[in-house]
Protein backbone atom coordinates (compact mmCIF):
# COMPACT_ATOMS: atom_id res chain seq x y z
CA UNK A 1 0.00 0.00 0.00
CA UNK A 2 1.10 3.58 -0.42
CA UNK A 3 0.46 6.85 1.40
CA UNK A 4 0.60 10.10 0.05
CA UNK A 5 0.77 13.42 2.24
CA UNK A 6 1.13 16.64 1.21
CA UNK A 7 2.66 19.41 3.39
CA UNK A 8 1.96 22.72 2.36
CA UNK A 9 4.96 25.40 3.13
CA UNK A 10 4.99 28.97 1.94
CA UNK A 11 7.63 28.39 -0.08
CA UNK A 12 7.67 24.56 -1.16
CA UNK A 13 4.70 22.14 -1.26
CA UNK A 14 5.63 18.31 -0.29
CA UNK A 15 4.27 14.93 -1.11
CA UNK A 16 5.56 12.58 1.19
CA UNK A 17 5.52 8.80 0.07
CA UNK A 18 5.17 6.06 2.17
CA UNK A 19 4.89 2.54 1.29
CA UNK A 20 5.64 0.59 -1.76
CA UNK A 21 5.69 2.24 -5.19
CA UNK A 22 4.14 -0.58 -7.30
CA UNK A 23 1.42 -0.82 -9.49
CA UNK A 24 -1.44 0.41 -9.34
CA UNK A 25 -0.33 2.86 -6.64
CA UNK A 26 2.18 4.09 -9.01
CA UNK A 27 0.17 6.04 -11.33
CA UNK A 28 -1.63 7.28 -8.04
CA UNK A 29 1.24 8.90 -7.36
CA UNK A 30 1.97 10.69 -11.12
CA UNK A 31 -1.75 11.72 -10.91
CA UNK A 32 -0.70 13.47 -7.13
CA UNK A 33 2.34 15.08 -8.43
CA UNK A 34 0.03 16.23 -12.17
CA UNK A 35 -2.43 17.72 -8.96
CA UNK A 36 0.44 19.12 -6.72
CA UNK A 37 1.87 21.46 -9.70
CA UNK A 38 -1.04 22.38 -10.85
CA UNK A 39 -1.34 25.72 -8.01
CA UNK A 40 2.43 25.71 -6.88
CA UNK A 41 2.34 29.49 -6.84
CA UNK A 42 5.88 29.74 -7.61
CA UNK A 43 6.41 27.46 -4.75
CA UNK A 44 8.47 23.96 -5.97
CA UNK A 45 7.39 21.04 -5.53
CA UNK A 46 9.49 18.19 -3.49
CA UNK A 47 8.97 14.11 -3.56
CA UNK A 48 9.85 12.71 -0.58
CA UNK A 49 10.82 9.07 -0.85
CA UNK A 50 12.79 9.05 2.31
CA UNK A 51 9.99 6.09 3.68
CA UNK A 52 9.67 4.40 0.41
CA UNK A 53 10.08 0.85 0.75
CA UNK A 54 9.83 -0.88 -2.74
CA UNK A 55 9.58 -0.06 -6.11
CA UNK A 56 8.10 -1.87 -8.91
CA UNK A 57 8.98 -1.30 -12.51
CA UNK A 58 5.89 0.49 -12.78
CA UNK A 59 7.22 2.94 -9.92
CA UNK A 60 10.66 2.99 -11.82
CA UNK A 61 8.76 4.65 -14.51
CA UNK A 62 6.94 6.69 -12.90
CA UNK A 63 9.78 7.87 -11.23
CA UNK A 64 12.06 8.54 -14.54
CA UNK A 65 9.12 10.57 -15.63
CA UNK A 66 9.02 12.86 -12.42
CA UNK A 67 12.77 13.04 -13.22
CA UNK A 68 12.31 14.02 -17.22
CA UNK A 69 10.12 16.50 -15.85
CA UNK A 70 12.85 18.31 -13.40
CA UNK A 71 11.20 17.22 -10.30
CA UNK A 72 12.89 17.40 -7.12
CA UNK A 73 13.25 14.74 -4.62
CA UNK A 74 13.72 13.90 -1.05
CA UNK A 75 15.57 10.52 -0.72
CA UNK A 76 17.87 8.26 1.44
CA UNK A 77 20.40 6.07 0.27
CA UNK A 78 18.62 3.12 -1.17
CA UNK A 79 15.94 5.23 -3.27
CA UNK A 80 19.22 7.76 -4.47
CA UNK A 81 20.33 4.55 -5.87
CA UNK A 82 17.54 3.43 -7.45
CA UNK A 83 17.31 6.94 -9.12
CA UNK A 84 21.05 6.62 -10.24
CA UNK A 85 20.71 3.58 -12.01
CA UNK A 86 17.43 5.15 -13.86
CA UNK A 87 18.78 8.32 -14.80
CA UNK A 88 22.30 6.42 -16.26
CA UNK A 89 19.75 3.51 -18.14
CA UNK A 90 17.59 6.99 -19.35
CA UNK A 91 20.55 8.25 -20.70
CA UNK A 92 22.11 4.60 -22.51
CA UNK A 93 18.43 4.99 -24.50
CA UNK A 94 18.77 6.47 -27.55
CA UNK A 95 17.88 10.13 -27.63
CA UNK A 96 15.73 12.97 -29.43
CA UNK A 97 17.21 16.13 -30.05
CA UNK A 98 14.53 17.64 -27.91
CA UNK A 99 14.95 15.32 -24.83
CA UNK A 100 17.13 16.06 -22.05
CA UNK A 101 18.91 14.42 -19.30
CA UNK A 102 16.57 13.93 -16.03
CA UNK A 103 17.61 15.66 -13.24
CA UNK A 104 18.11 13.78 -9.12
CA UNK A 105 17.38 17.05 -7.90
CA UNK A 106 19.24 18.54 -4.84
CA UNK A 107 18.63 16.28 -2.14
CA UNK A 108 19.49 12.84 -3.40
Amino acid sequence: MLKISVVEGPRRRRLIVEGKLIAPWAAELAAACEMARADLHGRELIVDLRSVTGISPEGESVLLQLMSEKVKFHCGVFIKEVLRQLARKNQRRPKHAADSAPDMGSDC
